[in-house]
């Protein structure tokens, strides 16, 4: 039985989430210096249909980019659609911030590169540094919302802040492909972090 357009469709859409999912690893791992066939390479594909799906390197960046930042609403979208307490809103998104990284660290790592790569649109570029912006005024909003119902330590927000990220950027740095394995089954519990913003009288009640 011949397949269906629909048929076609599947295979057409699953060969280009091969070659994306693929070239998000190449590009997270060498930057700038990945090329085309490094995409191929790692998608499991030949050079001539990664080149069928995606005219360059540029194209395939730009699209994971704008997948990347634009998902879900981009990161401001992530908590207008959660309910709850900011305390509760806080909590989820730097939970789900944290087990993203653990499953797929090569996101951030991509958008490092992105960052860095002089090669990269300008239009490119600035959609990274928005996400990057947006992450830190969503976190940062929160917080001060999460502080003025006590739910949060009454330290300075900013400095709160900076906290959190380095403890990200931290994980970040040893999810490598040389120790991803044991970095992911020694990936730290979520509550970690989360214990070191609560007001000094809850802090260590979840742990017990």
């Amino acid at each position: 039985m011949p397949r269906t357009e629909a048929a076609f469709q599947q295979v057409r859409d699953a060969s280009r989430r091969k070659i994306l999912d693929g070239a998000l690893r190449a590009l997270a791992a060498k930057g700038s210096d990945a090329t085309m066939a490094d995409v191929a390479v790692d998608s499991g594909v030949s050079q001539g249909l990664a080149y069928r799906y995606f005219p360059s390197r540029e194209a395939i960046v730009s699209e994971l980019v704008h997948e990347v930042t634009d998902s879900r609403g981009g990161f401001e979208g992530r908590v207008k659609k959660d309910q709850g307490t900011a305390a509760e809103r806080l909590s989820l998104l730097l939970t789900n911030m944290l087990e993203g990284l653990r499953e797929k660290p090569e996101y951030p790592q991509f958008l490092n590169q992105v960052l860095r790569d002089e090669d990269v649109s300008e239009e490119v570029r600035a959609a990274v540094a928005r996400n990057g912006r947006a992450v830190h005024t969503t976190i940062l909003k929160l917080i001060v919302e999460a502080q003025a119902s006590g739910d949060v330590a009454g330290d300075d927000p900013d400095q709160l802040l900076t906290a959190l990220l380095a403890y990200v950027d931290g994980l970040l740095g040893r999810m490598t492909d040389s120790r991803i394995i044991e970095s992911r089954k020694n990936f730290p519990d979520p509550k970690i972090v989360l214990r070191m913003l609560k007001p000094d009288a809850d802090r260590g009640r979840d742990s017990k």
